[in-house]
């Protein structure tokens, strides 16, 4: 059974707590590719002692050119951010999709 608390949660703004702070780039992120066409990214940002991930879905079998932004998902830890991501990847990599 899944514990509600640990459930990553969508935060509102990529500024939590309102610090005004600029979230930073953490060098972590995954693309899945399918037929060499990009569906998704996945990257790990720093914002103080918090860590966001950001995403970018294409959705496959439309002509949308711009992403849909799901999220931002924000995380105490970079454990828990990074875990977020593997575990997001590894269904679309079941699906046939090249994880980058």
């Amino acid at each position: 059974m899944s514990n509600p608390e640990a459930e990553p949660q969508p935060s509102p703004s990529p500024t939590p707590g309102g610090g005004g702070g600029r979230a930073v780039d953490d060098d972590f992120t995954r693309t899945a590719k399918k037929d060499g066409r990009q569906v998704a990214t996945l990257r790990r940002l720093m914002l103080g002692n918090q860590f966001i991930v950001e995403s970018d879905v294409y959705p496959v079998g439309t002509m949308r050119v711009e992403p849909v932004r799901p999220g931002p998902y924000l995380f105490g830890s970079r454990d828990e951010a990074s875990a977020f991501i593997e575990e997001t990847t590894l269904p679309v990599e079941y699906l046939g999709c090249e994880i980058s």
